[in-house]
């Protein structure tokens, strides 16, 4: 049976063999569902580069490896305050000085 793969998912790319955790999402206009997987190992000490799998192509190593933050929903959008200052004068170029 296939499970669903979710964000952070531990898993798999068939064609590579690189493990990692789903970090990310994307879905397509038809249909594909691509992920954003993060490798867990890096070269010397320095992170490794994410890539991006269809998902047919990756196997479910382990669920829920690590837990996404709960995210509140979105609020109402803020209507701007109100502007508290009038219209400026704006004085534009000032007199030439008057020669004497």
């Amino acid at each position: 049976m296939n499970e669903k793969i979710e964000l952070g998912d531990r898993v798999k790319d068939k064609i590579s063999g690189l493990k990692g955790v789903a970090v990310g999402v994307t879905y397509w206009l038809y249909g594909c569902r691509r992920f954003v997987i993060q490798p867990e190992e890096g070269k010397d000490g320095k992170p490794a580069d994410t890539f991006v799998v269809d998902e047919p192509q990756l196997d479910l190593v382990k669920k829920g490896v690590v837990q996404p933050p709960q995210v509140a929903p979105p609020s109402e959008p803020v209507a701007p305050a109100p502007r508290r200052h009038g219209t400026r004068n704006d004085p534009g170029r000032m007199n030439d000085p008057k020669r004497m």
